[in-house]
């Protein structure tokens, strides 16, 4: 890997031969660390940190949201786990064809599909942790109980995203203290939230799916037209599946299958595969170029197929495979960019990723996400429960297979990943930002595996986005490589905010070290002992 620039700011990749957690947000960070410290493992150190997320960071994620994760057992075989929640029983396409709806509203009861975040931390710590939730939870009960300060980037999101709470009476009352959100170094408390957290630790998941939680958020939506029924909550339940995995410079990349779109970013992977990205004659436009052109395909794919898997009527070995991939490979051109797709859904994102590696190599690569910053804006104010709004992910179309339905899963955007060699894991990666996602994931590899960064400085390299038409550059990427992007025929701008975070660990096992990184656009570090 090459060496860093130590006369340009930026940060060193973090170094560890113990333990190790990389997040978003630095108390997040040191609650996994401290877990560490005390004999928890990886499984455990990760629930606590986005646990911890779910109340210092509100507008991200929380227990009113939902859970992906990739687990690896030291020496043993990963597994995936899908904490997605599902739309109410009643929810019949009929009913919003009859009504008129053309999509979800976002910020409707609608949209609020049943939250999967506490089911899969809890299946997380009866399967795979090895201290009790009450251990687990305690950063987050004194967080939301005695307080917490915000921090910058948290400030800069509350501020900008506050018209979604605020348009509610009930939420605006606690995200926008004197009708303001609140800055830098303020402090805040969570005293529901607190009260809701110990009952889950104490009394696992049946303390959010059944009793007050569960009748307070019921009532709360179908007070707002809601189809929501309790037995919708009680009869949830997060599941293990295998992760599907495509080859990318002879490594396995692992990504959870469908609903999320894990398969885009195996997609991108295999089309990008087929391009020499370590020659280094090619330019910074040509990488992001290409980057942007299998994604274009990918993301056309994906939009037709990703759904509920139990609805899902394309089949993944067939959309990776050679003859798929190499077709889709060939028509894509250096010199031209292809023409531009649209996308007809949601396009926010909010969302944390956690990383942990613990001292006997087990590994986890979770996310936790109330998809909208501040989800629906939807706030049970008893429980202390942000509700959030992965139902607008749905389509409203006949035939379609992600159309909404009774109990389905919606496509979803948030993605751990997993990168694997020799049947080793050799390194967990996500990157916030929605549907961005895919995309981060390759950009994350393609600086590690084909330009010999380490995970920091992969992390810190500029990124760009094509999505809904437009190529959307990171302003540390020069003029001259946007006029030869705009030469090729693609459409470009300026982003008007940070695209993604990104954490990861790499492990190198010939030396027993562990490499991590946290991304600059967000406030957290990572940390080993």
């Amino acid at each position: 890997m090459t060496s860093r620039d130590f006369f340009k700011p930026g940060r060193s990749v973090a170094i560890s031969d113990r333990g190790m957690a990389a997040t978003s947000h630095p108390q997040a960070t040191l609650a996994a660390v401290d877990i560490l410290r005390a004999g928890g493992n990886a499984v455990d150190a990760a629930v606590a940190a986005v646990a911890l997320q779910s109340v210092i960071d509100p507008l991200m994620t929380g227990i009113g949201g939902d859970c992906f994760a990739l687990y690896s057992p030291a020496g043993g075989t990963p597994v995936a786990l899908n904490g997605s929640g599902r739309a109410p029983q009643k929810a019949e396409l009929a009913y919003f064809i009859d009504k008129g709806f053309s999509s979800i509203p976002d910020d409707s009861a609608h949209a609020v599909t049943v939250p999967g975040a506490v089911d899969a931390w809890c299946r997380l710590i009866e399967s795979h942790g090895s201290l009790g939730m009450n251990r687990v939870l305690a950063a987050a009960i004194a967080a939301a109980e005695d307080g917490y300060c915000i921090t910058p980037r948290v400030a800069l999101d509350w501020a900008r995203y506050s018209p979604r709470v605020g348009k509610f009476p009930g939420s605006a009352s606690y995200f926008l203290p004197n009708g303001k959100a609140p800055v830098t170094g303020q402090r805040m408390t969570n005293p529901a939230l607190a009260a809701t957290l110990r009952a889950i630790a104490t009394g696992g998941r049946d303390a959010f799916y059944k009793g007050l939680v569960a009748e307070e958020i019921v009532g709360l939506l179908q007070s707002l037209g809601g189809l929501h029924e309790e037995s919708d909550f009680s009869s949830f339940a997060a599941f293990e599946t295998a992760p599907i995995s495509a080859k990318y410079r002879g490594r396995d990349v692992l990504e959870c299958p469908p609903n999320g779109q894990g398969l885009a970013a195996l997609m991108i992977a295999r089309i990008l595969d087929g391009f020499d990205l370590r020659d280094p004659t090619l330019s910074e436009a040509d990488r992001i170029h290409l980057l942007a052109e299998a994604s274009k395909a990918a993301y056309a794919w994906r939009d037709q197929v990703i759904s509920d898997p139990a609805h899902m009527t394309a089949d993944v070995d067939a959309i990776l495979s050679d003859r798929s991939i190499d077709a889709i490979r060939s028509k894509i051109s250096l010199e031209k960019a292809a023409p531009a797709g649209t996308w007809e859904g949601p396009t926010h994102k909010d969302t944390v990723y956690v990383t942990v590696v613990d001292r006997d190599g087990n590994a986890v690569s979770l996310i936790n996400s109330i998809f909208f910053a501040f989800g629906s804006g939807i706030y049970a104010p008893r429980s202390g429960v942000l509700l959030q709004n992965r139902g607008a992910g749905f389509v409203v179309r006949q035939g379609h297979p992600n159309a909404i339905g009774p109990g389905k899963l919606p496509f979803h955007t948030i993605i751990p990943g997993m990168l694997a060699e020799g049947g080793k894991t050799r390194m967990t990666f996500g990157v916030m930002g929605g549907q961005y996602q895919a995309v981060g994931h390759c950009h994350l590899l393609s600086q590690i595996l084909d330009r010999d960064m380490d995970p920091q400085q992969a992390s810190d390299q500029p990124r760009s986005f094509y999505f809904d038409g437009k190529l959307s550059l990171e302003p540390t990427i020069s003029d001259d490589v946007r006029m030869d992007l705009e030469r090729r025929g693609h459409t470009t701008v300026w982003a008007d905010e940070p695209i993604g975070g990104a954490q990861a660990i790499y492990i190198d096992h010939e030396r027993g070290v562990l490499l991590g990184a946290t991304d600059h656009r967000k406030d957290g570090i990572a940390l080993g002992y």
